[in-house]
């Protein structure tokens, strides 16, 4: 079976999400995994399909991608710990780099992460895997300090499982 990683990118509009989906299933293909948001008034998925995928003529209105690829887990799917990481401060550039490169120097994996801007105030929100052996108190003062770098307050917390 065929998997490829599909990109979707148009203007925001009520049902664009249905009509991507459906236009993917009644072509025999299943959504394995996706990242579905809205980036300045536009409608950006990213899609793992397995099965073919439908021509690009079966989004109109919408960028359509499709690159073939190899099902792999994902550096983030193994055991460690998990976190949340959010970043609250002026917009500027180079954020989302030196946070990234803090939790990379730290074997962090950045499994998903969304950033908006609200007038003039940057949020980031991140999910992180750090391996068990991290030194979590040595990482947080290290974010904290990257944060007064950046005129930023980072907050680093385990994420909690919830109870059923």
């Amino acid at each position: 079976m065929s998997w490829s990683a599909v990109t979707v990118l148009g203007a925001d509009r009520p049902g664009v999400i249905a009509e991507v989906t459906s236009a993917i299933t009644r072509s025999g293909a299943n959504i394995e995994d996706s990242a579905m948001t809205l980036l300045g008034g536009h409608v950006a998925m990213m899609l793992l399909v397995s099965g073919e995928v439908p021509p690009a003529s079966a989004f109109p209105g919408l960028t359509v991608t499709a690159t073939e690829v190899t099902p792999r887990r994902s550096a983030g799917d193994t055991a460690g710990l998990g976190y949340v990481l959010t970043v609250h401060g002026p917009d500027r550039p180079g954020i989302v780099s030196e946070i990234s490169g803090a939790l990379a120097g730290a074997s962090g994996v950045v499994t998903g992460m969304t950033t908006h801007l609200c007038g003039r105030l940057y949020v980031l929100i991140a999910d992180v895997r750090l391996p068990e052996k991290v030194d979590v108190a040595a990482l947080m003062r290290h974010l904290s300090a990257v944060g007064a770098g950046l005129g930023c307050e980072i907050t680093f917390r385990p994420a909690e499982a919830e109870v059923l």
